[in-house]
């Protein structure tokens, strides 16, 4: 019996590039999704057909990891696979038909919303025991070992759970999720699509992971969390010798740790003038001290900074505006007051295309089965 599962996009409200440091995070899964009807088909394959994607097929007798398999959808098959395996869980073959209205490589994590649904899916058909912690887990390790990005674990955590949520990566395999409540009345979660693709930019991402790692390193640690900054603005002459855009990195990290505190503190308060204020405070940073706006590879394309350009033109300093995601190329993450919509829409889709500006909700649920 063919039965129905989904997985919630997610957008990053703030903490640009701290989960991997084991940082705080602030995520909200959003209404756009990815679902699937599947079942079991009684062997050791798994045959999934993703519609514009073609048919991916993977014999389950394999799951070790393949070099020749890395970057592609097969490899996330295998990877969600191997570890509900190498975790006691006995998975079969499945037949299963997917769509998606997220849009690839627009930064609100269509691979790990196809990562969580994957993981339901293996815990639905085969009755495996695992929680929403769980299948993020199983999510990240597929695209961290076997599809060979070095993400960390907001994405996948992001849209298991479900909600507004903070993130607390401090223990990154057992993270802290605590529910954020939040009254937006007034203003309306916001994207702008610019047309720049994801697809060729893990090395850059991957920079990110090793210049703050680095700067980690000369203090002993494995991760910034556990650098004081104080021990590290007195060590800044001496990390020049890493280079100085690791050390800018550092300070981002540093400042957007405890921004990600303030701007729950200040949801949870009410206090949406002072959110506002921070989610551009962190947009700023990116700019500055993270510069993950544009790849240095592709200088001629900024389609980030020219819609961060535009939204700050057009709030006229009402509403937020920032990078969003890993950044690099993409999308801008925008808080548009209501009475700017229209505006804000038709000047954006004039630049980048009738379908580039889309105004979101946040979503209760996490990823799970559609049980009607």
């Amino acid at each position: 019996m063919k039965r129905i599962f989904s997985a919630p996009g997610r957008v990053e409200v703030c903490g640009n590039h701290t989960d991997h440091q084991c940082g705080y995070a602030l995520a909200a899964a959003i209404d756009l999704e990815a679902s699937c009807t599947a079942e079991r088909n009684e062997t050791n394959t798994v045959r999934i057909h993703s519609r514009g994607f073609g048919m991916t097929v993977v014999d389950l007798s394999d799951l070790s990891v393949r070099e020749e398999e890395k970057g592609t959808t097969a490899a996330l098959v295998r990877g969600v696979a191997a570890w509900f395996q190498n975790h006691g869980h006995e998975i079969h073959g499945y037949d299963a038909e997917i769509t998606s209205n997220i849009p690839a490589g627009a930064g609100l994590s269509s691979s790990a919303a196809f990562e969580v649904l994957l993981g339901n899916v293996n815990k639905g058909l085969f009755q495996a025991d695992v929680s929403p912690l769980d299948i993020a887990l199983a999510g990240q390790f597929a695209e961290n070992v076997y599809f060979g990005k070095p993400c960390g674990l907001l994405d996948q955590a992001a849209s298991s759970f479900g909600g507004l949520t903070m993130l607390d990566f401090n223990n990154p395999n057992e993270p802290v999720v605590t529910p954020v409540s939040a009254d937006l009345s007034g203003y309306t979660l916001g994207i702008v699509v610019t047309g720049g693709s994801h697809a060729d930019l893990t090395p850059d991402y991957a920079a990110v992971t090793t210049e703050m790692r680095a700067v980690a390193a000369h203090f002993g640690k494995d991760y910034l969390r556990g650098v004081s900054e104080t021990a590290f603005r007195s060590e800044i002459k001496a990390l020049r010798a890493l280079g100085d855009r690791a050390i800018l990195r550092a300070i981002h990290f540093f400042a957007e740790n405890e921004r990600v505190k303030q701007q729950a503190e200040a949801l949870q308060g009410n206090d949406i003038k002072s959110f506002l204020a921070l989610v551009n405070k962190s947009g700023r940073s990116s700019i500055s001290y993270l510069q993950n706006v544009y790849s240095t590879s592709h200088p001629d394309q900024q389609g980030v900074p020219l819609a961060l350009a535009l939204a700050e033109k057009i709030l006229a300093g009402k509403g937020a505006w920032r990078v969003h995601g890993g950044g690099f190329a993409g999308t801008i993450l925008t808080f548009v007051p209501d009475e700017l919509k229209e505006a804000f829409q038709h000047q954006m889709s004039a630049v980048f295309g009738q379908d580039s500006c889309h105004f979101l909700h946040i979503r209760k649920a996490g990823g799970g089965e559609v049980i009607y």
